[in-house]
């Protein structure tokens, strides 16, 4: 397992256009994905778990991979988040 903290950096964190993205880019990976929030872990190809986790710019999450490209995929959405999400 790989597990990396990063920032929500755009102002209006993970609404709905955000999500979509955060999670088309967590579909592109074999590996389990997760996303944790306060303590809270959901499915990261999850629109409807990743939406309920009420993420708002300035939020610390903790992103979660287990599988064979867990290193790839945890980078990849954390390049995403710290992106701002293009904004």
């Amino acid at each position: 397992m790989y597990t990396k903290e990063v920032t929500v950096q755009n102002k209006a964190g993970l609404h709905a256009r955000p999500a979509t993205f955060f999670i088309q880019k967590a579909n592109e990976f074999k590996a389990t994905v997760w996303v944790e929030k306060d303590e809270r872990k959901v499915n990261a190809k999850s629109l409807l778990g990743v939406l309920s986790l009420g993420i708002i710019g300035g939020t610390n999450i903790t992103i979660y991979a287990d599988g064979a490209d867990e290193t790839d995929a945890v980078e990849g959405l954390v390049a995403l988040v710290e992106s701002g999400f293009a904004e």
